[in-house]
């Protein structure tokens, strides 16, 4: 099996998600995933035409991000009407399965050089889950269809999460303290200019800077100011789903009877709504050889995993385990892991589940601090994860992360 190699990774910095407020809210989701496509072309001298394919991941692909939006973004980007694209949802983990597509078919021998990536504009998204419910429709994911929701519930994230906590016995002084620390590292790292290689602005079309910052972390944040926040999704707990339809804890009380739900989370220990977009540039020997790249970091293995969709985020702990299994690497192997912080009681049983040195799990932060835009995530972290082997000298990344729906892709790299 051929190898497959990470060239480059780039990304936008993180906006607010949320119209009138966060600098990226009016920019349409191809320019932002154009930004990141041409960084890519540009700075790896590619000529048109020789990127293959982009494969990316958009999770709300409705509206302005309807229609391709890899495709769109790849012509828009100047990569060639030569260079094909493909948009794929699995949810938050949908721009690190189109990485793992994408090393496939490069080990596969099918193709030799391919983008994968996402992007997400949570500002334009943010209120897709209101009009759902004003059309009658369940917030929970299998809510259009009674039949698949009755046999399999699946509720409101927030509430989930908080069962998780409840489950694992993960209290909130351990959320708070985990949300906090992840605002002290992204601090360290953006002052360090940990992110500066693989960042690159978003310039509109008359040559302004829109944005070139993180604009979502609060540096300042302490675990005893997070002890004061309210938690953020207790009044989803007796909310009906629908009309006349169960309540959100009602759906996970379906399936799990005895777990107490006790809202313990915020927004201090959830993962912020940003817009964002990331990529990464794979390689097969032969195009590393007739573009003459510079392989960073090789794909060692890749999984997906899938568990009980009610309690929905809980698949991170098996992919972590099938995927070092597929590499034939233990925990102690890996020098880097980055676990999406979709929220906090998510990553904290993973720490556990797999006793993790905590000092090696998110060392730059994470989604609570950065934000989290859900299509491009994956990517986001990747890239992170690379740029922290080379920082530090480390051999193997761990990248893995919850997904709507019961899922968790993961793949593990090796710095070369």
């Amino acid at each position: 099996m051929a190898e497959a190699y990470i060239i480059d990774a780039v990304r936008t910095p993180r906006g607010i998600g949320k119209k009138g407020k966060g600098a990226l809210a009016d920019t349409l989701p191809q320019h932002l995933a154009a930004t990141v496509l041409k960084a890519i072309k540009e700075r790896n001298n590619l000529p048109e035409d020789a990127v293959e394919d982009v494969i990316w991941g958009t999770s709300a692909q409705y509206g302005l991000q309807a229609a391709d939006l890899g495709r769109m973004a790849a012509l828009d980007a100047g990569l060639g009407v030569g260079t094909s694209g493909v948009t794929l949802d699995r949810f938050c983990g949908s721009s690190l399965t189109a990485t793992n597509l994408a090393a496939a078919t490069i080990m596969s021998g099918m193709e030799d050089l391919l983008i994968a990536g996402g992007a997400e504009m949570t500002s334009f998204t943010a209120d897709f889950g209101g009009r759902m419910r004003e059309a009658g429709f369940s917030l929970g994911l299998g809510g259009a269809n009674p039949r698949l929701q009755a046999k399999f519930p699946q509720t409101h994230q927030g509430v989930a999460a908080d069962a998780i906590a409840a489950n694992e016995g993960i209290p909130r002084a351990a959320l708070d303290a985990f949300g906090a620390e992840s605002q002290r590292r992204a601090a360290v790292a953006i002052q360090e200019g940990r992110f500066a290689k693989s960042l690159v602005p978003v310039i509109d079309d008359e040559g302004n800077v829109v944005l070139d910052h993180e604009e979502y972390p609060r540096p300042n944040t302490t675990a005893e100011g997070l002890a004061e926040l309210k938690p953020a999704f207790a009044m989803f707990v007796d909310m009906p789903s629908a009309p006349d339809g169960p309540t959100f804890g009602g759906l996970i009380n379906q399936v799990y009877p005895d777990i107490k739900i006790e809202p313990v989370h915020h927004a201090g220990t959830s993962s912020g709504n940003v817009d964002g977009a990331s990529a990464l540039l794979l390689a097969s020997e032969a195009a590393v050889k007739k573009y003459g790249l510079k392989p960073r970091a090789r794909i060692v293995a890749m999984a997906n995993h899938g568990e009980h969709p009610t309690l929905m985020l809980t698949a991170p702990s098996g992919a972590v385990t099938k995927v070092l299994a597929k590499a034939g690497l233990t925990k102690d192997d890996i020098d880097v892991w980055e676990i999406n912080e979709a929220f906090a009681a998510i990553v904290e049983k993973v720490i556990r589940d797999h006793d993790i040195d905590r000092a090696k799990v998110n060392p730059n932060g994470g989604a609570i601090a950065l934000g989290h835009p859900i299509g491009a995530t994956g990517t986001i972290l990747v890239g992170t994860a690379l740029d922290e082997l080379e920082r530090t000298g480390g051999r193997y990344g761990l990248i893995t992360m919850c997904t709507a729906g019961g899922m968790a892709p993961a793949l593990i790299i090796e710095r070369v």
